[in-house]
């Protein structure tokens, strides 16, 4: 059982940077693939970034590439997103995933575990 809780959301304005955490328990959160989603008003949860178990291997969709890293702190049990060159389209809940996987998981059906979410608003 692993608990996921984001923290990091806020408002910025279009060019900004947003750092988004995500805190997991347990002590084999290194044995879990890590995810972020994010799902906008009237639209359905899309994927956005995983991070294999040991952080050898990233996947982004197209959408945010260039623009955003996904990283974990194994001894922290942490999964970040930094957003930098963030855009009004990139406006939505982000949500943080984790499940059992030998390799990166980008379906949204693959993740067992999930956070609450955390909200993101960029202006123009």
């Amino acid at each position: 059982q692993v608990q996921l809780v984001e923290s990091g959301g806020g408002m910025v304005q279009a060019g900004g940077s947003l750092r988004l955490s995500c805190a997991a328990s347990g002590r084999t959160f290194d044995s879990y693939v890590a995810g972020w989603f994010r799902q906008a008003p009237g639209k359905e949860r899309e994927f956005v970034a995983t991070i294999s178990r040991r952080a050898v291997s990233t996947y982004y969709a197209d959408s945010v590439k260039g623009r955003f890293t996904i990283s974990r702190d194994i001894v922290q049990n942490t999964v970040y997103l930094q957003m930098n060159s963030l855009k009004p389209e990139d406006t939505a809940v982000y949500y943080c995933a984790a499940t059992l996987s030998p390799r990166p998981v980008v379906a949204t059906a693959e993740y067992a575990y999930w956070g609450q979410g955390t909200q993101v608003t960029v202006s123009s």
